[in-house]
This record gives structure tokens, C-alpha cells and sequence, in this order.
């Protein structure tokens, strides 16, 4: 009896019948709309505490929901509660914070539940929290909430790491806890001004019953269930995915809050204010790697949308940042922004070829960042939708600084060869390409996808690295396998982005040391470096956070663990049919909030 009370006024593993919402409007009587686009790299799964890329978490983030989310239409972009009741109650200190979560709310329909309807309760957010922590996950995420030192998981962890015993989830620390059925805290060991943003992604915080894990054993990553608008229903790998309307999702209405002056945003809500969400049935997404193929099946109107417009086709639908005339005439919507995200080259710091502190490693690394030409890059390779990056940070995010210049968009093939000669880079044996300072052969090692844009990346730098006499190889594998390998510290050298998930993101955590294998890709670790990122954690948004945040960009400049090349300018292209699509800066789960409308133009 003392167990069974102490799971009704936690929630703990309950199953309780709630009434589902109504359905939207009676679809029987009409075909079913179906959002159709594709993607350009291949997920790798589904479960929130194993993914790391960004289309994975698009998939997952329309699964799974946080208790916060974004305002769908207010720019600059502003919280808003989604499974919580309200924002959360955050002490002064930036230690605690509580959240409520709204009572109702179920998860999709499985055979986990045995029949049952599965209330969402805080429990719920407690066990999805702490499965970042179980080593058998390797969480991409977990920096995260590491860094802010939430307290008594990481020696959970350590434990279950140590005896190399399964991570005890029974075990309730401070850090986390549920306080009652739908209330649950957490507790820090340091300030974090900025934490709670980490609740408005479901990709990474989204609710996980702990009965699906446990019914299917190694299988999170083809089985998620969770309480959002859509659940997967057909998944083939790397090819297709089909998502369909959760039967059980909530009553909830289209609302939102654009400026008065948003002209863009006060049309949509006009138009779309009071609809019942989600308003389209299905979503099919087709994984198309080749840019050609892809494009064209949005202009054979196989796909309702292009979500990222390939560069490679820039000039033919927008040529001068101006939707093409012919394009214009079908009816079609153009979306674009400046994206939240970085394009970067990383070295390897712990490679005995590119990496290490000191200055003729140093050296090098500059040197073939200043062979690598960024303009060149821009132009042929992103076909001008890409503006070039200073530093780490990109617009909208604190830490931007619009006057900073910064070695990263230099291009001097004089200067590269004059540090290689200065520190030795030279060629000793008379066969054209330069050696090590200890006479060993000078040989890169790059790592690369199958894909065109990445063969055009791959071909800019051997140009580069001929003109510097440097030799350089390549690898080629699909993203998923170069991430693992990435993660594990197993490349010299690969370009790929990073994206911002939230307002107070800090691109920082690539270069933190403790990150490595998760944000820190190229490994690096500076004492100098991790004390400002430290320093800067704790504080507030303002001067004294500032400084420290143009402080530790210089060093990143300095040490070049990364050569940051651009920030990407996303274009989407939509069909008459598609209805309210609008891109986010922060947010990934964008279908709930667009229709597709049956009576639209067809195309002329």
C-alpha cells in the first residue's frame, strides 16, 4: 500500500484513463493531407538521449514534446509554455528551477501500455532527464547538463561507469526530482542564468515513458512514443519516413504572437488563428542526398516544399536574393534567413599531425587556414547563400559582434607559406611536398560524404593545399558513419556546421575541454580557454559576459581548432498548397503549425 500511494502522488509508472481530445474535424469525409519534402543527409534514429543530427531532431522534435517551446510567429524569438502550465518558478539565484506540467496531456497509443491510456507525468521528465546520463546512451547532450552541474547525476553516472553496473534510475539525487504528480525540480550546483531554455527542445528533453524502453530493449531509436502531434508509423532507413496524426494529441489551437509591424507574421495568424493543430495528417519525408534529383522533385511538385533550397540552384530560383519570375507565376512562397549556425573545418587537437598547443602545431593549423579560401567557398560551393563568419558566433545570439574582423575570412597563400617555412614545414626530400619539422612525411587526412556539395568542398581544398605544398588524402563514408567517427576523435580533418537550438546558445561549447566527444568535435582543450568559458557560464547576459565572450573568440581565433568559414543563408521554397510555414531560428518542429490547402492553384 506504502508503494502504491507513493506512485499515485508521483505518477510513477501509472497508466490512468484520460479523456483523449476531439478529433479536429471529421476527416472521413476528405482525403488526408499529406506534407511531402525531402532531406539531404540521412537520420540516424529517434530516441532523444542518442541523436545528435539536425534531421533526426526535426523528425524527433514533432514526436516528442519539452515543456517549453517558441512562439511560432514572435520575432526576436520568445518562450512560451507547451506541456508546462506556465514558464518556470526560477529562484534568484539561477539554482532552482520548478516546473508544472499540465494535467490531461497522454502519450501516443502503444503496446507498452498493455491498453491502457498513459497520462504525462513529471516522472516522466525526471526519467527522461537522467537517460542522458546512462552511459549506455552516450548522449550527444550531455554537456549540457553537465556543464551547469546539476547536482548528483554525474556521480550516478560515475557509479554506474565505475562498477560498470546498469545506471540506477530508482536512485533519487537532488538535482532532479519529481515534488508531486505533476511538479518536478531541478537543482544546480552553480548559476545558470540561461538553463531553462534547455526544456523548449523535445528532441533532446522531450518526455520518454519508461515503460517503451523497457518493452523494447535496444530499440529507442526505431520506437519513439511520445505525447506529440504526430507518431511514426513507416520508417525506412536512410530512404523514407512517414508520420501520421497522434489520435491521442491534445485539443490545441493555433495562436501566436508576430509584431504589429510583421506584416508576413500577422498574415498567417490571420489566417490560421483558432485552427485546431496539427492541421496536416501525414508527413513524408523522402531522403534525397543528390541536390539535382532533389530539386527537381520539388519542381515536378513531387514535394510540397524545399525546406533548404540546395545552393547549387541559388541563382535559378532566386537570382539576386528575388524569387524567379517563372516560379512566381506558379504561385510559389519563398521564405529565407540569416540561419543561427556556423560552416567550420575542424583539426583534430589530438592528432599527432594537426593537433597539440604548441607553436609550430599552432602554426600549421593557420597556415592551412589561410591556403583554405572562405570567399571561394561562398561563391562556387554555397552559391552566395552563406555569409562569411568572423568568429564563433553567429547573428542573434549573444556574443555577435557585426565590426569584429577576424583572421578566419583571410586568404594569403604568402602568409601560409612563410609560417610552414618559419616553423619548419619544408621539403626535405625534393619531392614537392613539405615535411614535418622532424623530417616525416606532412600528410592530411580529410574526411568527406558522398554528396556533391562535399566533393566541391573536398576539391576547394586540395587546390589549397597544392598551392601550399601540402599533400592531402581523402576518406569518404556516409554522415552518419564520419559523426560516430568524428565523436570517437577518429578524423583529421571534415567541414560540417553546428547549429544553434536556442536564444542562449553558446557556440563556446565546441571548444570547452570536457565537451569533447560531444559539442568538441575537434577535442580542443585550453586551460586559458576553459577557465573564460567557465567564468562566462555563471553570469548574466550584459558586459561583463560580453567581454569574456569576445575574449575567449580571440583564442579560438588564435589556436584554430576549427576554421569557421560561414553562416548559412536557408531558403525555402513552398507551393501554393503549403499554408503558414515559416521558419524559426530555434525551432525544429514546424509541421504542426502549416495546412495544406486542397483548393490551391494548380500549376500552369
Amino acid at each position: 500500500m506504502l508503494a502504491l500511494a507513493l506512485a499515485l502522488t508521483l505518477g510513477l509508472a501509472l497508466c490512468i484513463p484520460v479523456q483523449a481530445a476531439p478529433a479536429a474535424e471529421s476527416t472521413a469525409a476528405r482525403p488526408p493531407k499529406v506534407l511531402r519534402y525531402a532531406i539531404q543527409i540521412a537520420e540516424s534514429g529517434f530516441d532523444p538521449a542518442q541523436i545528435s543530427d539536425l534531421y533526426s531532431r526535426i523528425v524527433t522534435a514533432n514526436i516528442f514534446e519539452a515543456p517549453l517551446t517558441y512562439d511560432y510567429l514572435a520575432r526576436p524569438a520568445r518562450l512560451v509554455p507547451q506541456t508546462a502550465a506556465a514558464l518556470p518558478d526560477i529562484s534568484a539565484d539561477f539554482k532552482r528551477f520548478t516546473f508544472r506540467i499540465r494535467p490531461g496531456i497522454v502519450f501516443a497509443d502503444d503496446p507498452a501500455f498493455r491498453g491502457a491510456v498513459r497520462e504525462l507525468v513529471a516522472a516522466d521528465y525526471v526519467y527522461a532527464f537522467k537517460r542522458h546520463y546512462d552511459p549506455v546512451y552516450k548522449s550527444a547532450s550531455l554537456f549540457q547538463f553537465e556543464n551547469a552541474k546539476v547536482l548528483g547525476l554525474s556521480e550516478l553516472r560515475r557509479k554506474a561507469l565505475d562498477t560498470r553496473q546498469p545506471f540506477d534510475y530508482d536512485t533519487e539525487v537532488e538535482g532532479i526530482r519529481a515534488l508531486d504528480r505533476y511538479t518536478f525540480e531541478v537543482r544546480l550546483a552553480a548559476p545558470s542564468p540561461r538553463f531553462h531554455y534547455l526544456f523548449a527542445d523535445g528532441s533532446v528533453l522531450g518526455a520518454v515513458a519508461h515503460e517503451v524502453i523497457e518493452a523494447y530493449p535496444g530499440r529507442a531509436m526505431e520506437h519513439p512514443v511520445g505525447t506529440g502531434p504526430y507518431r511514426l508509423t513507416q520508417w525506412q532507413r536512410s530512404s523514407k519516413m512517414v508520420l501520421e496524426r497522434n489520435p491521442r494529441y491534445r485539443l490545441h489551437t493555433f495562436d501566436a504572437s508576430p509584431a504589429p509591424d510583421d506584416a508576413v507574421g500577422q498574415a498567417i495568424l490571420a489566417r490560421l488563428k483558432g485552427r485546431q493543430l496539427p492541421m496536416v495528417d501525414r508527413v513524408e519525408i523522402s531522403v534525397i542526398e543528390e541536390a539535382q534529383p532533389r530539386w527537381l522533385a520539388f519542381l515536378n511538385r513531387e514535394m510540397d516544399m524545399s525546406e533548404r533550397v540546395p545552393e547549387e540552384f541559388a541563382d535559378i530560383a532566386m537570382p539576386g536574393g528575388r524569387l524567379a519570375p517563372h516560379l512566381r507565376k506558379q504561385g510559389v512562397q519563398m521564405d529565407r534567413m540569416v540561419a543561427v549556425d556556423v560552416n567550420f573545418t575542424l583539426f583534430a587537437m589530438e592528432n599527432p599531425v594537426v593537433g597539440g598547443y604548441t607553436p609550430e602545431k599552432v602554426a600549421l593549423r593557420r597556415a592551412l587556414a589561410l591556403a583554405y579560401d572562405t570567399a571561394l567557398e561562398i561563391q562556387l560551393v554555397r552559391r552566395g547563400q552563406a555569409v562569411p563568419a568572423q568568429g564563433m558566433f553567429p547573428p542573434l545570439l549573444e556574443g555577435y559582434d557585426p565590426q569584429f574582423r577576424s583572421e578566419m575570412t583571410e586568404h594569403s597563400v604568402a602568409r601560409a607559406k612563410a609560417l610552414l617555412d618559419l616553423y619548419g614545414y619544408v621539403d626535405r626530400n625534393n619531392d614537392g611536398r613539405r615535411d614535418m619539422p622532424d623530417g616525416s612525411p606532412l600528410v592530411l587526412q580529410y574526411t568527406g560524404e558522398p554528396d556533391q556539395r562535399s566533393r566541391q568542398l573536398q576539391e576547394l581544398w586540395r587546390k589549397a593545399m597544392n598551392a601550399i605544398g601540402v599533400a592531402i588524402e581523402f576518406t569518404v563514408a556516409k554522415w552518419p558513419e564520419n559523426l560516430k567517427a568524428s565523436r570517437a576523435g577518429r578524423v583529421m580533418m571534415w567541414s560540417v556546421g553546428w547549429s544553434a537550438t536556442h536564444p542562449a546558445s553558446s557556440f563556446f561549447d565546441m571548444m570547452y575541454g570536457p565537451n569533447k566527444g560531444q559539442a568538441n568535435h575537434a577535442r580542443f582543450d585550453l586551460p586559458a580557454f576553459n577557465e573564460v568559458y567557465a567564468r562566462q557560464l555563471v553570469l548574466p547576459d550584459g558586459p561583463e559576459r560580453r567581454a569574456l565572450l569576445h575574449q575567449g573568440q580571440r583564442l579560438g581565433v588564435a589556436y584554430m581548432p576549427y576554421k569557421l568559414t560561414s553562416h548559412q543563408v536557408l531558403t525555402a521554397l513552398m507551393h501554393p498548397q503549403v499554408v503558414g510555414y515559416r521558419r524559426h531560428p530555434f525551432m525544429r518542429d514546424f509541421w504542426r503549425y502549416v495546412d495544406i490547402d486542397p483548393e490551391a492553384p494548380p500549376a500552369r
